[in-house]
């Protein structure tokens, strides 16, 4: 008898990952494939869509799908797509890209009528950029309607990425005015929208199995990581740092977005920083380290890394985003001496990434009793680790951190009609380890924090 499987496929900022899922949430197969990330100054931040979106889509699919198959039968009965956002493309009538993909943060967005406490209005940016260099494009789409073109041959989203695109998209579809003033009159070179679960179309690489419309990468990740209940911080390890608290109610905090859970009556407080993976990796790259063991070191760094002994980073290599809102920020290094070495710079880099946690913590106002982490950041024990002292909170480290993925996966689930729509994804939450923070560092990356906040303004 074939093993049923999903698979889940998420576009990220360095690389497409996928996975092939059982009913229950166990991976069976995983692929990774690198694309290049377009940022050769502080306002580019894009991909060469024809490749990540598209090329590296069908390889990941392509890898999981033998992979998975070659270990026993296999029937795969859905495939969905996540991808970050804001993202935009112009495609030709095939539906391949002509244009770079352009990702959130990237200055050609700028202009627009933005709203701080979500980005909305960056898209319309993109969108009247794309129009005066592309102006004979079939379409303009995001990352997962181009996917989707490639897989199924639909360019469509899902109704929950439309809404990312307000105003362009006013909640029953796409505005005419707005697309208009962006340089596009016909609404028909946008996506199709699709609601909830429905499919799109079929996969015949994937035996004919049924597409989603797609979701974003960030929802993927909430809907298997199992920070559910009030106090519970999830925190998203990836290029980009995301930062949500759960909590009761509608709550909102000054320079903080506030979305819905997918929890009944909660609400998710926080927002994405750039103190991610783009920073730590690029200081970690600067020295010549490799981030990816565990290192014997990581609760708390060499013996020889005093926890006086660090300096303190401001991370902002292309601006910062919440809470600062503002692009024209850059990076720089306080309190070094010619004493420390490359160790104490990179601890303080992951001290950083953790201290932009904390400040959302801390203008949050809410009560916080744990961090569940997830991303491919979590592999790097020693960010982890710097990321329980910083907050003083006990780190649960997912067992996927292939998060939007697994997300992704068990919304094909849904759309081939195994689960009910809406239906929560509890029992593949699974917890793969938990890091408590370091006493021993716990007075001296508190008195870096109040530097850091004094730096930061």
């Amino acid at each position: 008898m074939a093993l049923e499987v999903t698979v889940g496929i998420d576009i990220g900022t360095t690389s497409v990952k996928a996975l092939a899922v059982d009913a229950d949430g166990r991976v069976v197969a995983r692929s990774r494939v690198p694309h290049e990330l377009l940022a050769s100054h502080a306002g580019e931040l894009a991909h060469r869509a024809d490749r990540a979106w598209r090329d590296g889509v069908l390889a990941a699919l392509a890898a999981v799908v033998d992979a998975a198959a070659a270990g026993a039968a296999l029937e795969v009965r859905g495939v969905q797509v996540a991808a970050m956002v804001p993202s935009l493309c112009a495609v030709d009538e095939q539906g391949t890209p002509i244009s770079p993909g352009l990702l959130y943060g990237d200055a050609r967005g700028a202009g627009a009528d933005r709203d701080a406490r979500s980005d909305a209005g960056e898209l319309v940016g993109f969108l009247r950029w794309l129009s005066a260099q592309h102006p004979g494009a079939a379409g303009f789409w995001p990352a997962q309607a181009v996917a989707n073109a490639a897989l199924a041959g639909v360019g469509a989203v899902d109704s929950t990425v439309a809404y990312t695109s307000t105003p362009l998209y006013d909640g029953t579809g796409w505005d005419r005015e707005v697309a208009s003033a962006a340089g596009v009159d016909d609404v028909g070179r946008l996506p199709l929208v699709v609601p909830g679960a429905q499919a799109v179309g079929h996969v015949a690489a994937a035996g004919g199995a049924p597409l989603g419309a797609g979701t974003i990468d960030a929802l993927g990740e909430q809907l298997v990581a199992g920070a559910v209940a009030e106090g519970d911080v999830l925190v998203i390890l990836g290029s980009t740092l995301i930062t949500w608290v759960v909590a009761p109610g509608w709550p909102q905090a000054d320079g903080l977005w506030t979305v819905p859970h997918t929890v009944g009556g909660q609400a998710l407080v926080g927002g994405p920083s750039n103190a991610g993976g783009l920073f730590v990796g690029w200081v970690a790259g600067r020295l010549g380290v490799d981030r990816w063991h565990d290192r014997a070191d990581a609760a708390g760094g060499e013996p020889a890394l005093a926890p006086d002994r660090v300096p303190v980073w401001q991370p902002y290599l292309r601006g910062e985003r919440v809470p600062h809102h503002d692009a024209g920020r850059r990076a720089s290094l306080h309190d070094l001496d010619i004493g420390m070495g490359g160790e104490a710079i990179l601890r303080a880099a992951y001290e950083a990434s953790g201290f932009a946690v904390r400040h959302l913590l801390d203008l949050s106002g809410l009560a916080t009793r744990r961090v569940v982490a997830t991303g491919g950041g979590v592999h790097d024990a020693a960010w982890v680790q710097a990321l329980a002292d910083v907050t003083g909170l006990p780190v649960d480290v997912v067992a996927v951190p292939e998060g939007a993925a697994l997300g992704a996966a068990w919304l094909a689930r849904q759309t081939a009609g195994l689960e009910a729509p809406g239906a929560a994804a509890s029992r593949w939450v699974r917890t793969g380890r938990r890091v408590e923070p370091d006493p021993r560092w716990a007075d001296a990356a508190a008195a870096r924090y109040r530097r850091y906040r004094e730096l930061a303004g």
